[in-house]
Parts: C-alpha cells; sequence; structure tokens
C-alpha cells in the first residue's frame, strides 16, 4: 500500500487547483465529417454546411457533443507519453472509470478553437488504488460559456 499513499500524498496539495490547460485545437469540418461516420450521426446540422448556413440558428455546422467528450484525452494531453509518470508517480496503470456529469452549456461552431483546463476535484483511495476526480472545462476562444463541463474519474493502480 506504500504506493497508493505515496500517489495520494503527492495528489492531495493539487485538489481545488487548476493542474493543466490544454493546446488550442482547431475543430474543422474533416473532423466533424468523420466523427459523423464513426458514429453514424449524419445528422445535417452536422454534416450539411450548406444547409446549416441557411437553416441552422448558429448559422454553420456545429460538432457533436460526443464528438467534443471524445476529444479530452487529445485535449487535456493525457494521452501524451510523459503524462503518466508525471502524474501517477509510482503507479502502472490507469483507467476511466467514469464521468458522474456532462453538460455542454455551448454549441461548438466548425472553426471553434477548444481548449481543455483541469481541475483535481478530490482523491480517495478505492481497492488496490486510488480514484481522481478531475473537473474539466473545456472552453472555446472568444466565447464566454464553455463547450463542455464533465466531473470525470479516473482510476490509477500500482
Amino acid at each position: 500500500m506504500g504506493a497508493i499513499n505515496k500517489l495520494r500524498n503527492f495528489l492531495a496539495p493539487q485538489i481545488n487547483q487548476e493542474i493543466h490547460i490544454g493546446p488550442w485545437l482547431e475543430i474543422d469540418q474533416q473532423r466533424i465529417d468523420d466523427f459523423a461516420k464513426v458514429t453514424g450521426d449524419r445528422q445535417w446540422i452536422h454534416t450539411d454546411p450548406e444547409r446549416a448556413a441557411v437553416e441552422s440558428p448558429f448559422g454553420t455546422t456545429i460538432a457533436h457533443g460526443y464528438l467534443t467528450l471524445a476529444l479530452l484525452p487529445l485535449l487535456t494531453e493525457s494521452n501524451h507519453p510523459d503524462f503518466f509518470e508525471k502524474n501517477y508517480p509510482g503507479m502502472k496503470y490507469r483507467v476511466n472509470y467514469g464521468l458522474n456529469r456532462v453538460r455542454f452549456p455551448a454549441p461548438v461552431r466548425c472553426g471553434a478553437r477548444l481548449r481543455a483546463r483541469t481541475k483535481i476535484d478530490g482523491v480517495e483511495e478505492v481497492k488496490n488504488g486510488v480514484q481522481i476526480t478531475y473537473l474539466l472545462t473545456i472552453e472555446m476562444a472568444g466565447e464566454e460559456k464553455p463547450a463542455c463541463v464533465a466531473e470525470f474519474l479516473a482510476r490509477v493502480y500500482p
């Protein structure tokens, strides 16, 4: 249990602190179309720029909310090779445990730039590991409301 206590002690001072701001990522029509193909959600509001320009209240296509959610590893840079050792010293692997709450307060228009802000909301010991609750806010350049706010749970194990 030494590794679990070490990690918990490492993370505890970071609770309620913003620990990361990711790089900006532009959401282009190709990414939206690729996501539509994978998920089968080809609703015109996502995939038909001409129609969206005329009929959509947003004046353009918008990204799927679940596309924004699927981009969390990229936006948080949690898939970067150096991320794991830096953030989870003494641990061997991490699993995505789930989401407690997800909201999409504002639409992501095609061409929008997104980035993630990460805050540790809580740390608790679970059987054979540590559960970390992150508050993720996906902000859009030039917009007041975020694209997504999610409470994400990860579990790490020695």
